[in-house]
Protein backbone atom coordinates (compact mmCIF):
# COMPACT_ATOMS: atom_id res chain seq x y z
CA UNK A 1 0.00 0.00 0.00
CA UNK A 2 2.42 2.57 0.96
CA UNK A 3 4.83 0.90 -2.03
CA UNK A 4 1.53 2.00 -4.28
CA UNK A 5 0.82 5.63 -3.22
CA UNK A 6 4.99 6.44 -3.32
CA UNK A 7 4.78 4.67 -6.72
CA UNK A 8 1.31 7.00 -7.60
CA UNK A 9 3.53 10.29 -6.08
CA UNK A 10 6.42 9.31 -8.40
CA UNK A 11 4.43 9.55 -11.54
CA UNK A 12 2.49 12.78 -10.74
CA UNK A 13 5.63 14.33 -10.40
CA UNK A 14 7.41 12.63 -13.43
CA UNK A 15 4.19 14.29 -15.12
CA UNK A 16 4.41 17.76 -13.65
CA UNK A 17 8.32 17.71 -14.80
CA UNK A 18 6.90 16.90 -18.38
CA UNK A 19 4.23 19.09 -18.94
CA UNK A 20 6.72 21.87 -17.44
CA UNK A 21 9.35 20.01 -20.07
CA UNK A 22 6.81 21.11 -22.65
CA UNK A 23 5.69 24.01 -21.82
CA UNK A 24 9.25 25.58 -21.76
CA UNK A 25 10.25 23.76 -24.96
CA UNK A 26 10.51 26.53 -27.13
CA UNK A 27 12.68 28.51 -24.46
CA UNK A 28 15.32 25.77 -23.95
CA UNK A 29 15.58 24.51 -27.49
CA UNK A 30 15.99 29.02 -28.30
CA UNK A 31 18.49 28.68 -25.30
CA UNK A 32 20.79 25.96 -27.01
CA UNK A 33 20.54 26.89 -30.41
CA UNK A 34 20.82 30.68 -30.38
CA UNK A 35 23.35 33.20 -29.85
CA UNK A 36 21.39 35.57 -28.41
CA UNK A 37 20.45 33.94 -25.35
CA UNK A 38 22.44 32.94 -22.32
CA UNK A 39 25.77 34.18 -23.96
CA UNK A 40 29.33 35.32 -22.21
CA UNK A 41 29.76 39.26 -22.80
CA UNK A 42 33.70 39.23 -22.77
CA UNK A 43 33.83 43.20 -23.13
CA UNK A 44 32.11 46.36 -23.82
CA UNK A 45 33.18 49.67 -25.02
CA UNK A 46 30.09 51.81 -24.22
CA UNK A 47 27.33 50.22 -25.37
CA UNK A 48 29.07 47.92 -27.70
CA UNK A 49 29.22 44.15 -26.23
CA UNK A 50 31.80 41.59 -27.75
CA UNK A 51 30.98 38.52 -27.57
CA UNK A 52 33.81 36.20 -28.79
CA UNK A 53 35.10 37.58 -31.35
CA UNK A 54 32.22 39.73 -32.71
CA UNK A 55 31.48 43.22 -31.67
CA UNK A 56 27.55 44.26 -31.43
CA UNK A 57 25.19 47.17 -30.36
CA UNK A 58 23.62 46.63 -27.34
CA UNK A 59 19.97 47.40 -27.36
CA UNK A 60 19.30 44.47 -24.66
CA UNK A 61 20.41 46.36 -21.60
CA UNK A 62 18.03 48.47 -18.81
CA UNK A 63 20.88 51.01 -17.79
CA UNK A 64 18.74 53.38 -19.46
CA UNK A 65 20.12 56.67 -17.98
CA UNK A 66 23.69 55.20 -19.02
CA UNK A 67 24.73 55.67 -15.38
CA UNK A 68 26.85 52.75 -15.70
CA UNK A 69 29.23 54.14 -17.94
CA UNK A 70 28.90 58.13 -16.22
CA UNK A 71 32.85 58.73 -14.99
CA UNK A 72 31.41 61.14 -11.92
CA UNK A 73 29.55 58.16 -10.70
CA UNK A 74 32.32 55.59 -11.72
CA UNK A 75 34.79 58.27 -9.60
CA UNK A 76 32.98 58.63 -6.98
CA UNK A 77 32.96 54.90 -6.20
CA UNK A 78 36.42 54.07 -4.33
CA UNK A 79 35.98 57.02 -1.39
CA UNK A 80 32.80 55.23 -0.58
CA UNK A 81 35.13 51.60 -0.12
CA UNK A 82 38.07 53.34 1.44
CA UNK A 83 35.27 54.48 4.36
CA UNK A 84 33.30 51.47 3.99
CA UNK A 85 34.98 48.24 2.99
CA UNK A 86 32.97 46.51 0.07
CA UNK A 87 30.51 45.20 1.75
CA UNK A 88 28.65 45.60 5.04
CA UNK A 89 27.55 41.89 6.02
CA UNK A 90 24.95 42.92 8.42
CA UNK A 91 21.59 42.56 7.99
CA UNK A 92 19.99 46.00 8.05
CA UNK A 93 17.81 44.99 11.70
CA UNK A 94 21.30 44.22 12.95
CA UNK A 95 23.38 47.32 11.33
CA UNK A 96 22.64 49.99 8.96
CA UNK A 97 24.53 51.73 7.24
CA UNK A 98 23.96 55.67 7.11
CA UNK A 99 24.15 55.71 3.79
CA UNK A 100 20.68 53.62 3.42
CA UNK A 101 19.51 56.12 5.77
CA UNK A 102 20.36 58.60 3.10
CA UNK A 103 19.32 57.24 0.02
CA UNK A 104 15.76 56.90 1.79
CA UNK A 105 15.77 60.60 2.72
CA UNK A 106 17.06 61.69 -0.80
CA UNK A 107 14.32 59.37 -2.70
CA UNK A 108 11.77 60.46 -0.16
CA UNK A 109 12.23 64.01 -1.62
CA UNK A 110 12.02 62.84 -5.03
CA UNK A 111 9.25 60.82 -5.20
CA UNK A 112 7.15 63.18 -2.84
CA UNK A 113 6.51 60.52 -0.60
CA UNK A 114 6.28 60.30 2.45
CA UNK A 115 8.91 56.90 3.47
CA UNK A 116 11.07 54.76 1.75
CA UNK A 117 12.52 51.59 3.15
CA UNK A 118 15.20 50.22 0.61
CA UNK A 119 15.90 46.82 -0.10
CA UNK A 120 18.37 44.24 -1.94
CA UNK A 121 15.98 43.67 -5.33
CA UNK A 122 12.44 43.86 -6.37
CA UNK A 123 11.91 40.29 -6.29
CA UNK A 124 13.05 40.15 -2.41
CA UNK A 125 10.24 42.88 -2.08
CA UNK A 126 7.23 41.14 -3.71
CA UNK A 127 8.74 38.57 -2.29
CA UNK A 128 8.26 39.57 1.28
CA UNK A 129 6.01 42.49 1.53
CA UNK A 130 2.90 40.76 -0.90
CA UNK A 131 2.46 38.34 1.90
CA UNK A 132 2.52 40.61 4.41
CA UNK A 133 0.31 43.54 3.24
CA UNK A 134 -2.57 40.75 1.34
CA UNK A 135 -2.35 38.48 5.25
CA UNK A 136 -5.40 36.45 4.88
CA UNK A 137 -7.27 38.77 2.64
CA UNK A 138 -8.13 39.02 -1.23
CA UNK A 139 -5.36 40.01 -3.86
CA UNK A 140 -6.69 41.51 -7.12
CA UNK A 141 -3.60 40.42 -9.64
CA UNK A 142 -3.29 42.46 -13.20
CA UNK A 143 -3.24 38.68 -15.45
CA UNK A 144 -0.25 40.55 -17.52
CA UNK A 145 1.66 41.48 -13.84
CA UNK A 146 5.61 40.59 -13.65
CA UNK A 147 6.51 37.29 -12.99
CA UNK A 148 8.38 38.22 -9.80
CA UNK A 149 4.82 39.87 -8.37
CA UNK A 150 3.41 36.99 -9.53
CA UNK A 151 5.43 34.39 -7.14
CA UNK A 152 5.09 37.13 -4.50
CA UNK A 153 1.15 36.64 -4.38
CA UNK A 154 1.61 32.55 -4.86
CA UNK A 155 3.70 33.16 -1.56
CA UNK A 156 0.99 35.14 -0.15
CA UNK A 157 -1.73 32.10 -1.28
CA UNK A 158 -0.23 29.78 0.40
CA UNK A 159 -0.26 31.83 3.57
CA UNK A 160 -3.88 32.28 3.76
CA UNK A 161 -4.23 34.55 0.80
CA UNK A 162 -6.99 34.63 -1.94
CA UNK A 163 -5.80 35.48 -5.74
CA UNK A 164 -8.25 37.26 -8.19
CA UNK A 165 -6.91 38.13 -11.53
CA UNK A 166 -8.09 40.74 -13.88
CA UNK A 167 -7.38 41.62 -17.31
CA UNK A 168 -4.83 43.35 -18.74
CA UNK A 169 -4.87 47.11 -18.37
CA UNK A 170 -8.62 46.56 -17.67
CA UNK A 171 -9.59 48.69 -14.95
CA UNK A 172 -13.60 47.78 -15.34
CA UNK A 173 -12.77 44.21 -15.01
CA UNK A 174 -11.01 45.07 -11.89
CA UNK A 175 -13.89 47.10 -10.73
CA UNK A 176 -16.56 43.96 -11.43
CA UNK A 177 -14.59 41.78 -8.77
CA UNK A 178 -14.04 44.33 -6.22
CA UNK A 179 -17.77 44.56 -6.44
CA UNK A 180 -17.58 40.91 -5.50
CA UNK A 181 -17.71 39.84 -2.09
CA UNK A 182 -14.15 39.29 -0.87
CA UNK A 183 -12.20 39.46 2.92
CA UNK A 184 -10.52 41.78 3.80
CA UNK A 185 -6.74 43.70 3.61
CA UNK A 186 -7.76 44.07 -0.08
CA UNK A 187 -4.41 44.14 -2.42
CA UNK A 188 -4.07 45.71 -5.81
CA UNK A 189 -0.63 44.46 -8.20
CA UNK A 190 -0.20 45.56 -10.97
CA UNK A 191 2.80 46.75 -13.48
CA UNK A 192 3.89 50.89 -13.42
CA UNK A 193 5.53 50.51 -16.93
CA UNK A 194 4.66 47.06 -18.30
CA UNK A 195 7.80 45.42 -18.90
CA UNK A 196 7.32 43.82 -22.31
CA UNK A 197 4.75 46.57 -24.20
CA UNK A 198 6.60 49.61 -22.60
CA UNK A 199 3.42 51.41 -22.03
CA UNK A 200 2.23 52.72 -19.13
CA UNK A 201 -0.61 51.78 -16.47
CA UNK A 202 -3.56 53.47 -15.90
CA UNK A 203 -2.48 54.22 -12.60
CA UNK A 204 -4.99 57.29 -12.07
CA UNK A 205 -8.17 54.70 -12.60
CA UNK A 206 -6.59 51.66 -10.74
CA UNK A 207 -5.94 54.19 -7.52
CA UNK A 208 -9.81 55.64 -8.10
CA UNK A 209 -10.80 52.12 -7.41
CA UNK A 210 -8.53 51.29 -4.31
CA UNK A 211 -9.65 54.48 -2.71
CA UNK A 212 -13.67 53.52 -3.57
CA UNK A 213 -13.47 49.83 -2.24
CA UNK A 214 -10.90 50.86 0.25
CA UNK A 215 -8.05 48.69 -1.30
CA UNK A 216 -4.27 49.25 -1.47
CA UNK A 217 -2.50 49.79 -4.96
CA UNK A 218 0.35 48.13 -5.23
CA UNK A 219 2.77 49.27 -8.64
CA UNK A 220 5.83 47.91 -9.35
CA UNK A 221 7.21 50.71 -11.53
CA UNK A 222 10.79 48.83 -12.46
CA UNK A 223 10.55 50.03 -15.82
CA UNK A 224 9.67 53.54 -15.31
CA UNK A 225 11.28 55.19 -12.12
CA UNK A 226 14.38 57.06 -13.60
CA UNK A 227 12.76 57.76 -17.03
CA UNK A 228 9.37 59.38 -16.29
CA UNK A 229 8.57 61.96 -13.75
CA UNK A 230 6.53 64.78 -13.15
CA UNK A 231 4.75 67.05 -16.06
CA UNK A 232 6.08 70.68 -16.71
CA UNK A 233 5.59 73.39 -19.05
CA UNK A 234 9.08 73.53 -19.47
CA UNK A 235 9.72 69.96 -19.92
CA UNK A 236 12.62 69.16 -22.05
CA UNK A 237 10.26 65.74 -23.44
CA UNK A 238 7.15 63.66 -23.01
CA UNK A 239 8.82 61.98 -20.57
CA UNK A 240 8.29 64.78 -18.09
CA UNK A 241 10.33 66.02 -15.45
CA UNK A 242 12.90 64.43 -12.98
CA UNK A 243 12.33 60.46 -13.20
CA UNK A 244 10.31 60.74 -10.26
CA UNK A 245 7.85 57.57 -11.29
CA UNK A 246 4.88 56.82 -12.89
CA UNK A 247 2.69 58.20 -9.79
CA UNK A 248 4.07 61.69 -10.14
CA UNK A 249 4.08 61.49 -14.03
CA UNK A 250 0.59 60.77 -13.78
CA UNK A 251 -0.16 63.51 -11.07
CA UNK A 252 -1.38 60.81 -8.81
CA UNK A 253 -0.96 60.53 -4.85
CA UNK A 254 -0.03 57.96 -3.10
CA UNK A 255 -3.40 57.80 -1.14
CA UNK A 256 -3.90 54.49 -1.07
CA UNK A 257 -0.76 53.50 -3.07
CA UNK A 258 2.30 51.81 -2.65
CA UNK A 259 5.05 52.17 -5.40
CA UNK A 260 7.84 49.82 -5.43
CA UNK A 261 10.85 50.76 -7.71
CA UNK A 262 14.49 49.19 -8.50
CA UNK A 263 17.74 51.08 -8.95
CA UNK A 264 19.40 48.25 -11.05
CA UNK A 265 17.90 50.04 -13.86
CA UNK A 266 18.08 53.80 -14.69
CA UNK A 267 20.37 54.10 -11.53
CA UNK A 268 22.67 51.08 -12.58
CA UNK A 269 22.90 49.85 -8.99
CA UNK A 270 21.91 46.77 -7.03
CA UNK A 271 19.06 47.98 -5.10
CA UNK A 272 15.32 48.65 -4.98
CA UNK A 273 12.34 50.29 -2.51
CA UNK A 274 8.91 50.86 -2.10
CA UNK A 275 7.57 54.21 -1.07
CA UNK A 276 5.28 53.55 2.05
CA UNK A 277 3.89 55.58 4.97
CA UNK A 278 6.03 55.33 7.87
CA UNK A 279 3.87 53.13 10.12
CA UNK A 280 4.02 50.52 7.14
CA UNK A 281 7.47 51.02 7.27
CA UNK A 282 7.77 49.86 10.81
CA UNK A 283 5.87 46.88 10.71
CA UNK A 284 8.25 45.69 7.42
CA UNK A 285 11.26 46.02 9.68
CA UNK A 286 10.02 43.36 11.50
CA UNK A 287 8.36 41.39 9.55
CA UNK A 288 9.13 41.02 6.25
CA UNK A 289 12.10 38.69 6.06
CA UNK A 290 14.15 40.19 3.38
CA UNK A 291 14.89 43.21 5.91
CA UNK A 292 15.45 40.81 9.25
CA UNK A 293 17.91 38.42 7.03
CA UNK A 294 18.38 39.55 3.55
CA UNK A 295 22.45 39.96 3.06
CA UNK A 296 22.90 43.73 2.09
CA UNK A 297 23.54 45.47 -1.13
CA UNK A 298 27.45 45.89 -2.06
CA UNK A 299 29.01 49.63 -0.99
CA UNK A 300 29.48 50.59 -4.69
CA UNK A 301 25.83 50.22 -5.14
CA UNK A 302 25.08 52.53 -2.33
CA UNK A 303 27.51 54.88 -3.77
CA UNK A 304 26.45 54.40 -7.15
CA UNK A 305 22.80 55.73 -6.36
CA UNK A 306 23.99 58.63 -4.14
CA UNK A 307 25.85 59.98 -6.52
CA UNK A 308 23.07 58.57 -9.00
CA UNK A 309 20.57 60.93 -7.83
CA UNK A 310 23.23 63.83 -7.40
CA UNK A 311 23.50 63.33 -11.27
CA UNK A 312 19.99 62.93 -12.16
CA UNK A 313 19.59 66.54 -10.13
CA UNK A 314 22.04 68.21 -12.07
CA UNK A 315 21.79 66.92 -15.56
CA UNK A 316 19.08 64.10 -15.48
CA UNK A 317 16.65 65.97 -17.61
CA UNK A 318 18.98 66.14 -20.44
CA UNK A 319 19.97 62.86 -20.44
CA UNK A 320 16.15 61.43 -20.87
CA UNK A 321 15.61 64.42 -23.30
CA UNK A 322 18.35 62.41 -25.56
CA UNK A 323 17.00 59.09 -24.55
CA UNK A 324 13.26 59.97 -25.94
CA UNK A 325 14.81 61.14 -29.16
CA UNK A 326 16.96 57.97 -29.48
CA UNK A 327 13.39 55.90 -29.05
CA UNK A 328 11.70 58.48 -31.38
CA UNK A 329 14.08 57.66 -34.15
CA UNK A 330 13.31 53.69 -33.55
CA UNK A 331 9.93 54.10 -33.36
CA UNK A 332 9.34 56.30 -36.76
CA UNK A 333 11.72 53.60 -38.15
CA UNK A 334 8.52 50.75 -37.19
CA UNK A 335 5.87 53.92 -38.77
CA UNK A 336 7.81 53.44 -41.96
CA UNK A 337 8.29 49.64 -42.40
CA UNK A 338 4.67 49.08 -41.73
CA UNK A 339 5.36 46.98 -38.43
CA UNK A 340 3.50 46.67 -35.40
CA UNK A 341 4.74 47.68 -31.41
CA UNK A 342 3.01 47.55 -28.75
CA UNK A 343 4.06 50.67 -27.42
CA UNK A 344 2.26 53.13 -27.72
CA UNK A 345 3.65 55.69 -25.21
CA UNK A 346 6.78 56.49 -27.02
CA UNK A 347 8.72 54.74 -23.59
CA UNK A 348 12.33 53.53 -24.24
CA UNK A 349 11.01 49.69 -24.70
CA UNK A 350 9.91 48.87 -28.02
CA UNK A 351 8.63 44.94 -28.45
CA UNK A 352 8.75 43.69 -32.16
CA UNK A 353 6.18 40.62 -32.37
CA UNK A 354 7.09 38.53 -35.35
CA UNK A 355 3.93 37.32 -38.24
CA UNK A 356 5.01 33.50 -37.12
CA UNK A 357 6.57 32.60 -33.58
CA UNK A 358 8.08 29.94 -35.26
CA UNK A 359 10.72 32.46 -37.06
CA UNK A 360 12.39 33.72 -33.47
CA UNK A 361 15.31 31.56 -33.83
CA UNK A 362 16.08 32.42 -37.56
CA UNK A 363 15.20 36.63 -37.22
CA UNK A 364 17.34 36.33 -34.00
CA UNK A 365 20.01 34.95 -35.52
CA UNK A 366 19.72 37.82 -38.01
CA UNK A 367 19.83 40.23 -36.02
CA UNK A 368 22.99 38.68 -34.27
CA UNK A 369 24.96 38.32 -37.55
CA UNK A 370 24.15 41.92 -38.54
CA UNK A 371 25.58 42.96 -35.31
CA UNK A 372 22.47 43.90 -33.39
CA UNK A 373 21.71 42.29 -29.53
CA UNK A 374 18.12 42.74 -27.97
CA UNK A 375 16.05 40.12 -25.64
CA UNK A 376 14.29 37.75 -27.73
CA UNK A 377 10.58 37.07 -26.00
CA UNK A 378 10.23 33.52 -26.76
CA UNK A 379 7.13 31.27 -25.70
CA UNK A 380 6.33 30.43 -22.75
CA UNK A 381 7.57 33.92 -21.70
CA UNK A 382 5.03 35.87 -23.86
CA UNK A 383 1.69 34.53 -25.67
CA UNK A 384 2.79 32.47 -28.96
CA UNK A 385 0.78 35.61 -30.72
CA UNK A 386 3.64 38.01 -29.51
CA UNK A 387 6.73 36.07 -29.43
CA UNK A 388 9.60 38.61 -31.28
CA UNK A 389 12.32 40.37 -29.86
CA UNK A 390 12.25 43.50 -27.47
CA UNK A 391 14.45 46.46 -28.24
CA UNK A 392 15.68 48.44 -25.01
CA UNK A 393 17.09 51.73 -25.97
CA UNK A 394 19.53 53.74 -23.60
CA UNK A 395 20.85 57.03 -23.23
CA UNK A 396 24.44 55.88 -24.03
CA UNK A 397 23.54 54.32 -27.30
CA UNK A 398 25.42 56.54 -29.93
CA UNK A 399 23.62 58.11 -33.00
CA UNK A 400 25.65 55.36 -34.72
CA UNK A 401 24.42 52.70 -33.14
CA UNK A 402 20.64 53.59 -33.41
CA UNK A 403 21.19 54.12 -37.51
CA UNK A 404 22.74 50.36 -37.61
CA UNK A 405 19.53 48.98 -35.48
CA UNK A 406 17.44 51.17 -38.14
CA UNK A 407 19.13 49.95 -41.13
CA UNK A 408 19.04 46.30 -39.49
CA UNK A 409 15.61 46.96 -38.99
CA UNK A 410 14.64 47.48 -42.20
CA UNK A 411 16.76 44.70 -43.68
CA UNK A 412 15.12 42.29 -41.29
CA UNK A 413 11.53 43.14 -42.70
CA UNK A 414 12.49 42.36 -45.86
CA UNK A 415 13.35 38.79 -44.56
CA UNK A 416 11.10 38.22 -42.18
CA UNK A 417 7.47 39.24 -41.83
CA UNK A 418 6.39 41.50 -38.71
CA UNK A 419 2.92 41.92 -37.57
CA UNK A 420 1.78 44.56 -39.55
CA UNK A 421 0.94 48.01 -38.01
CA UNK A 422 -2.26 48.15 -35.83
CA UNK A 423 -1.86 51.46 -34.21
CA UNK A 424 -0.45 54.42 -34.21
CA UNK A 425 3.09 54.89 -32.29
CA UNK A 426 4.17 57.74 -30.76
CA UNK A 427 6.97 58.44 -32.30
CA UNK A 428 7.94 61.88 -31.75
Amino acid sequence: MHRGGTDRSALAATRWIDRWLDACRDLAELSRSNPMTDAVIDEIDGRMIRIGDRWLADFASCNYLGFDLDREIIESVPDYLDRWGTHPSWSRLLGSPVLYEQIEERLCELLGAEDVLVLPTITLIHMSVIPVLAGSGTIFLEKRAHKTIYDGCQLASARGATVKKFGFEDVDDLERLLKERSSAPRLICIDGVNSMTGNAADVEGFARLAREYDALLYVDDAHGFGVIGERAPDETSPYGMRGNSIVQHVGETYDHVVLVAGLSKSYSSLAAFMACPPELKRLLKTAAPSYLYSGPSPVASLATTLTGLDVNDKRGDPVRADLWRQTSAVLACLVRLGAHTPNRSGFPIVEVPLARHEDVDAAGRFLFDNGIYVTLAAYPLVPRTEVGFRIQVTAANSNAEIEQLVDVLGRLASRFDLQPARTKVRAA
